[in-house]
Parts: C-alpha cells; sequence; structure tokens
C-alpha cells in the first residue's frame, strides 16, 4: 500500500516520536539483579554513552545490546528493504560501541556489554561475568 503521506510530511511525522529505551529488557535485568542480590547499581548515570546501568563503586558500566540494533552474531538478521542503509546504521552503531568503550576505559571504568538474548536463558552467564566484574 502506498503511502498516503509526502516524503517530507512523512519525515516530520517520524520525527515526533521518541523512544522509550529498552524497558522490557532493562526489568529482565533488573529482576536478575534482584534474584540474585546485587546491589549498588544505579540507572541513568550520567556518563559517557549513556549506559543502562552503573555500579559507581566498582565503577562498572553495564549495557545490555539490543540483538537488532547492535548486530548480534547469533540473532541479527538483515532487513529485506533499504539494505545499505541498514548497513550504515548498523556499522555507526558498532563504532560507536568500540568508541564509547574506549572512552570509559581510559576514564577507569570497567565496561560489561550484554547481549538482549543472554537474558533469555534459565541461568544467564552474564550475571558470572557481572559477579566477576565486581568483585575484581
Amino acid at each position: 500500500m502506498a503511502d498516503v503521506l509526502t516524503p517530507k510530511q512523512r519525515r516530520y511525522c517520524m520525527s515526533r516520536i521518541r523512544g522509550s529505551g529498552n524497558l522490557e529488557t532493562e526489568l529482565r535485568m533488573i529482576s536478575l539483579f534482584r534474584q540474585n542480590k546485587i546491589a549498588g547499581w544505579r540507572r541513568k548515570w550520567p556518563l559517557m554513552g549513556r549506559p543502562d546501568f552503573v555500579f559507581p563503586a566498582s565503577r562498572v558500566a553495564v549495557f545490555v545490546d539490543g540483538c537488532f540494533w547492535h548486530g548480534c552474531p547469533k540473532h541479527y538478521t538483515e532487513p529485506k528493504n533499504n539494505r545499505a542503509f541498514w548497513k550504515r546504521k548498523l556499522d555507526a552503531n558498532r563504532a560507536r560501541d568500540r568508541q564509547v568503550n574506549r572512552e570509559l576505559r581510559r576514564k577507569g571504568w570497567r565496561v560489561v556489554r550484554i547481549w538482549e538474548h543472554d537474558l533469555r536463558r534459565q541461568n544467564p552467564r552474564c550475571i558470572i561475568l557481572l559477579k566477576k566484574f565486581l568483585r575484581t
């Protein structure tokens, strides 16, 4: 079905839409923190790259990366339409992730990146990894 709006109108409409973040994955992560008695985390901490969770006392920044938006090697499926756009977009996302990792590490933070699919497992390996980072 053809779009009833002009490209300019569609661009304006789409520019008004604001994301609410990855609330479902963040709630799942909070649930895992509570189940595993992991304390000391904060959300919306003013830090470069806007980590999903920060453990200020341990200087650990946790990012929960969506499988689509960050190009998960296991679950990413390339869109059929507008491939060039999506390739540029995801390449830019990955480059930004690497830059944020480098900058935070340079400032003395430890960075933990967790794939969205890791939160779906019964016994997520990400909790073991996170506990290791918090101990050291």
